[in-house]
């Protein structure tokens, strides 16, 4: 398989209060493969969402280095990182930041405009992806009429609309009951095999780990499994 982003050697030091270091992420190395769902599973202070944000380059290592598309990101300018993040890369989150006076449709369309995806082909996009995520007859509804999952499957949409090289979701499925957040996560599962997308997911669920298609544990900032 295709190794489309990588690390090595990554650290990632805090300095807190009293002046002393944290280590939130110890010497982490990991191959993420080009089509597949991959999970970064740990408990609560595990470094599972420091390690998301360094991936997708919202945030920077203290050390070690985040290869992606053939460059080390962790050492362009924050011109080049913004252009990486808008145009290649996607964040779906906990919390799903929908525009409450858009429709669903309105939504996905406004992040289309700002990844400047053609004018003339922005409609039959945003009808394609809404379709992939079961949502199309629910398309003109608000966010406030509609249940949770299905405002995180239109959050899934929009950032899938443009076509990223790679999708980040941290912890998509946190504020959801299990059935629907197993909805959620088989959909990105189907998104991976019919659409042949990358998605790299945070949990600390455990019922969610046999749906990936590699899974890495981490553990006080080291990956243990």
């Amino acid at each position: 398989m295709e190794v489309i982003l990588s690390t090595e050697g990554l650290c990632r030091d805090f300095k807190i209060g009293d002046g002393s270091i944290v280590s939130a992420l110890k010497n982490i190395n990991i191959e993420i493969e080009k089509g597949r769902l991959t999970i970064l599973r740990g408990r609560s202070g595990s470094g599972k969402t420091t390690l998301i944000n360094i991936l997708g380059a919202l945030d920077k290592p203290t050390k070690g280095k985040v290869m992606f598309g053939g460059s080390d990101i962790t050492r362009l300018s924050e011109k080049k990182r913004d252009e990486i993040r808008r145009y290649k890369m996607s964040f779906v989150f906990q919390s799903v930041a929908l525009m409450s006076g858009m429709t669903a449709y309105e939504n996905v369309e406004f992040g289309l405009r700002l990844a400047k995806y053609p004018y003339d082909q922005r409609d039959k996009r945003v009808r394609e992806v809404m379709k992939n995520v079961g949502l199309d007859k629910r398309m003109f509804h608000r966010p406030g009429e509609m249940s949770g999952g299905e405002q995180q499957r239109v959050a899934i949409a929009r950032a899938i609309a443009h076509n990223p090289d790679i999708v980040f979701a941290d912890e998509p499925t946190a504020e959801l009951d299990t059935a629907t957040a197993l909805h959620v996560v088989k959909l990105f599962k189907e998104l991976v095999a019919n659409h042949q997308m990358t998605i790299i997911m945070t949990t600390h669920d455990p019922s969610m780990i046999d749906i990936a298609d590699r899974v890495y544990t981490l553990e006080d900032g080291e990956i243990i499994e």
